[in-house]
């Protein structure tokens, strides 16, 4: 499928880049795609990932559904941290555990 860059977006065209680029680099590079169907899993995965938990440096480390959102926490010495594997263990999100 083949989407123009708008008008009023010059800077749509790198903004897609980068995120197709992550892409390939976190996850599709990494697993051997099966078919349409399992590429559109793998990328719809990682998408949540992306927009739901992975940190954006320019986001003040946090990811994009979370602006709203205070400060991340800071880790204490005594923090317990939780991990949940996404894509079959190939990318990992750490949260804290109250």
């Amino acid at each position: 499928m083949l989407v123009s860059t708008l008008p009023a977006v010059p800077r749509m065209n790198a903004v897609t880049e980068r995120w197709i680029g992550s892409c390939r680099r976190e996850a599709t590079d990494r697993i051997l795609i099966t078919g349409e169907r399992h590429l559109r899993l793998v990328i719809g995965e990682y998408a949540k990932h992306h927009n739901r938990h992975r940190p954006h440096r320019s986001l003040g480390q946090r990811p994009p559904d979370q602006l709203t959102s205070p400060e991340p926490p800071i880790a204490r010495d005594n923090t317990r941290i939780r991990r949940r594997a996404r894509l079959g263990g190939l990318i990992h999100e750490y949260s804290q555990v109250a």
